[in-house]
């Protein structure tokens, strides 16, 4: 594999610097206030030190200020009601600061919590009540810094901040934004790739590497999956905003899934240390294709009870143990794409997973489903577990690091598109759905996804991920139903069946109504209709594909153990339910 290097450099730590800053001694006798990017264990450390040097000195996280004052600052345990009035800012969306305030309502479940929409000033005002009836007023202030952002919209983004007062002093000698070094690393990533000298035309490099060390936050919540890490946001942050600006580059519209850049790889890795950052060009470093590792072999789980996303030679040995016509397609990392097509009397289904590849769930449920349908003995479908190996193959190499985060890097294609969007040849992956479609006539297409189990923020771009605002907070397993011209009946009467199997599987309606109601206390109320528990959203499109396409969406990115196994467990129900409801409602 063959490098170039496009930045190499270390930036300080604003911690370190703010502590060498303020304990000289003229500012003994100070009251100093900041807001960074810094865990609490090196906040508080750094605290000590400027208070032995005479400084009364209070460290608070940039990131999530409310979440992170009720976590250091207050027994929550004695709360009995708290009323939240949170900014609602011109340049931001009206309920910005209550999704930040995510996931409070999880945090105080035994207390009565009221948000109420604030003023524009960035502050949360906030009344507490204790349990033995005394209350407390407190402002939380919540630093953001307007700025133009990687589409050229105006942003407001959490940012760094100090306050700091002489004891001589009747006002503030210092309130104002303090980049820091969080900061500056993301600016260094876009000013160097906005800079650059790209080819003229798609794609633009094999693979682009950005490597980051620095300090940060992470830190497990006792919510769900939830788990504050600035080094996830920053990940997010990289990658997505280089889409942007390669989308601009290339004259596509924001957001167009056809953008074909290269593999953008953000690494980001924790350090307790200056921040170091690297930028490089690199040719694709290709695996060799493990052999075939078929079913349960000595020292392997049943797939059932898989706990974790398989490797590759797993998915590959369960594709051979199943019965029908094989067809491939190889990827544009030179991986094989494998399908397979079982031919049975009643109308076709095709079952697909992992085009988005760190949607993991989706993968194990349609083997599992493909196999519950072959035992049938006269199903009739088409199968394609794994549409992204090279996605894939990168979801696996940036686990080795953070393995729970969402990792969106491997979300699309070697090329950087999203493999359902590519329309123009080479066509790499994206022929083999078309393969499996035209083996099999199937009408509908059951297409297994998933999305964040915690919340999704791009905190230097305005903190809401642009264009997957609706993505940022988890709200249960839910349904998208696509339909060409003319289908909309049999894809309402597949929605109402299909949703209707699933309030009966085991756990799942309740799971459903624990996320939708932390969504809504945040989000305001869920977007889709809601059928039978499930919420389900139904649209007609003019694409290729089948006529009627069923996505199941579950909150599966990040989760292991006995989460994952109800992941996929719930996949596979869903993909029966729909091959079952269909038999009916096919046309001849």
């Amino acid at each position: 594999m063959t490098t170039s290097t496009l930045l190499e450099t270390t930036l300080p730590r604003t911690l370190d610097t703010w502590v060498a800053r303020f304990e000289r001694a003229e500012w003994r006798g100070a009251v100093f206030e900041g807001w960074l990017f810094e865990g609490v264990q090196a906040r508080r450390d750094a605290e000590r030190r400027l208070r032995a040097a005479g400084v009364q000195a209070t460290l608070r996280s940039a990131y999530k200020p409310l979440v992170h004052f009720f976590l250091e600052e207050i027994d929550r345990s004695e709360l009995a009601g708290v009323t939240v009035r949170y900014p609602v800012h011109p340049l931001a969306s009206p309920r910005r600061f209550l999704l930040e305030a995510y996931p409070l309502a999880g945090l105080l479940p035994d207390c009565a919590l009221e948000f109420l929409p604030g003023g524009k000033e960035l502050n949360y005002e906030l009344t507490l009540t204790w349990k033995d009836g005394h209350q407390r007023q407190a402002t939380v202030f919540a630093p953001n810094r307007s700025h133009t952002g990687c589409t050229g919209a105006t942003l407001l983004s959490p940012t760094g901040w100090l306050r700091l007062q002489r004891p001589t002093s009747a006002d503030a000698d210092i309130d104002a934004a303090e980049q820091t070094d969080y900061e500056r690393v993301f600016e260094q990533v876009i000013d160097t790739v906005g800079r650059h000298a790209w080819p003229l035309n798609e794609p633009y490099f094999e693979r682009l590497d950005i490597r980051v060390d620095l300090p940060g936050i992470e830190q497990p919540l006792p919510v769900g999956h939830e788990c504050i890490s600035s080094h996830e946001a920053l990940h997010e942050d990289i990658y997505f905003s280089l889409l942007e600006i390669f989308q601009r580059r290339s004259g596509r519209a924001p957001g167009d899934r056809r953008l074909q850049p290269g593999q953008i790889v953000p690494d980001v890795r924790a350090s307790d240390a200056a921040s170091r950052l690297r930028i490089s060009l690199a040719s694709f470093k290709v695996d060799p294709v493990a052999s075939p590792n078929q079913g349960q072999s000595a020292g392997q789980p049943l797939l059932a009870l898989l706990d974790t996303a398989p490797d590759p030679a797993r998915v590959a040995g369960e594709m051979e143990g199943l019965e029908g016509k094989r067809f491939a397609a190889l990827s544009r990392q030179e991986r094989p794409v494998t399908g397979l097509y079982h031919a049975g009397p009643g109308p076709a289904v095709f079952i697909s997973g992992g085009q988005h590849a760190n949607e993991t769930s989706g993968v194990v449920g349609a083997l599992r489903a493909a196999q519950a349908l072959q035992r049938q003995g006269d199903a009739h479908f088409a199968l394609l577990p794994l549409e992204n190996p090279d996605g894939y193959a990168l979801h696996r190499e940036l686990r080795a690091q953070h393995a729970h985060h969402m990792h969106h890097a491997a979300r699309y294609s070697a090329l950087g598109d999203d493999i359902e969007y590519r329309e123009q040849p080479p066509l790499y992956e994206r022929a083999a759905r078309a393969q499996a479609l035209a083996l099999s006539g199937a009408q509908l297409h059951v297409n297994l996804h998933g999305y964040p189990a915690h919340e999704w923020t791009r905190p230097l771009s305005g903190y809401l991920p642009h264009g997957f605002e609706l993505w940022t907070i988890p709200k249960g397993f839910f349904l998208i139903l696509r339909h060409h011209p003319g289908w909309q009946a049999e894809g309402r009467a597949l929605l109402e069946q299909v949703s209707a199997a699933l309030a009966q599987v085991p756990g799942l309606p309740e799971y459903n109504s624990r996320q939708l109601a932390l969504y809504e206390r945040h989000a305001g109320p869920v977007p889709f209709e809601v059928l039978h528990g499930t919420a389900c959203t139904q649209s007609e499109v003019d694409r290729p594909g089948a006529p009627v396409t069923l996505i199941t969406e579950f909150p599966d990115e990040t989760v292991d153990g006995a989460a994952f196994r109800f992941a996929h467990t719930v996949q596979m129900e869903a993909a029966l339910a729909a091959a079952r409801a269909w038999q009916a409602l096919a046309r001849p």
